[in-house]
C-alpha cells in the first residue's frame, strides 16, 4: 500500500474507533456551547456585538484545544496499554502514515468541537463575522492548537493512561483561565494580563480574535506562542524516540 491509503486506513480506523463512544466526543463539544449557554448569553452581551464574537471566539478555542489535549494526550496513552498499537509499531511500515492519520482525526473532532458554540453564539448573541473571517478562523483554530497538539503527543507518548488524564486536566484547566478562555484577558490585574501573554492558550485565543476580527495580537504574544510550538515539537519528538527505544529495541 501507498503512503497515502496507509494514511487513509489509519485515518479511518482511528476515526471510528472514537465515534463508537459517542459521550467522549460529545462532551469535548458540549462544554464550550453549555458555557456559552449559562455565563454569556445571560450577562449583556446581546447588544455588543465585540464583546459577544470574542467570548464564542474564546469558548469556541477552549473547545479546540481541550479536544487536542485530550484526544492526542489520554488517546495516545490509553493506544499504547492495548496490544493493537505495539503490534502495528513493529510492522514493516513507516510511522509517518500513522501519526499523519492520528493527526486528521484530531483536526475532525476539532471542529466538531466547535459546532455547538457557534450555533448557539449565532442564535443567542450578536456575534458576528463575515465568511471569509469565519473560514479563516477555521484555519487560524487548527494553527492555534499545535503547542497543545504536540503537548497531547507528549504526554501520551510519556505517561500511562491513568496518569495522563490527571496531567492533562492539571495542564489544561490553568491555562485556560490564564489565557483568557474563559474571561476576557483585559479584567485580568495587570501582573496576570503580563503572564498572560507568554501562556500558549492566550496566543491561541489571540491568533483566532485576529482572524476573526482583526484585533492584532501583542508582539510577546506571537512570539511566545512560536517558541510553545517550537518547544513541545521538540519534546514530542522526544517523548516519541523515548518510548520507541524502551519498548522495541
Amino acid at each position: 500500500m501507498t503512503t497515502l491509503a496507509l494514511t487513509r486506513t489509519h485515518f479511518r480506523y482511528l476515526l471510528l474507533e472514537n465515534l463508537r463512544v459517542p459521550i467522549a466526543v460529545g462532551s469535548a463539544a458540549i462544554f464550550p456551547a453549555l458555557s456559552l449557554l449559562f455565563f454569556v448569553v445571560p450577562f449583556g452581551y446581546g447588544d455588543d456585538s465585540v464583546a459577544a464574537t470574542s467570548a464564542v471566539v474564546q469558548l469556541a478555542v477552549f473547545g479546540v484545544l481541550s479536544s487536542f489535549l485530550f484526544t492526542f494526550g489520554v488517546g495516545v496513552a490509553d493506544d499504547r496499554e492495548h496490544a493493537w498499537d505495539p503490534y502495528v509499531r513493529t510492522l514493516p511500515a513507516a510511522a509517518t502514515p500513522r501519526i499523519a492519520g492520528r493527526l486528521l482525526t484530531g483536526f475532525v473532532f476539532a471542529l466538531i468541537a466547535i459546532v455547538p458554540v457557534t450555533v448557539v453564539g449565532a442564535a443567542l448573541t450578536s456575534a458576528t463575522t463575515t465568511p471569509l473571517r469565519f473560514l479563516a478562523g477555521l484555519v487560524a483554530m487548527l494553527v492555534a492548537g499545535l503547542p497543545f497538539l504536540l503537548g497531547g503527543l507528549t504526554v501520551g507518548y510519556s505517561l500511562p493512561v491513568k496518569a495522563a488524564l490527571p496531567v492533562t486536566q492539571l495542564i489544561f484547566f490553568p491555562l485556560a483561565f490564564g489565557g483568557g478562555l474563559f474571561l476576557p484577558p483585559q479584567l485580568f490585574p495587570v501582573w496576570l494580563q503580563t503572564v498572560s501573554q507568554l501562556l500558549p492558550s492566550r496566543g491561541a485565543r489571540d491568533i483566532v480574535v485576529w482572524a476573526v476580527q482583526g484585533i492584532a495580537p501583542s508582539v510577546l504574544t506571537v512570539v511566545a506562542f512560536a517558541g510553545w510550538v517550537v518547544v513541545t515539537a521538540a519534546l514530542a519528538g522526544w517523548a516519541y524516540r523515548r518510548d520507541e527505544g524502551r519498548r522495541f529495541r
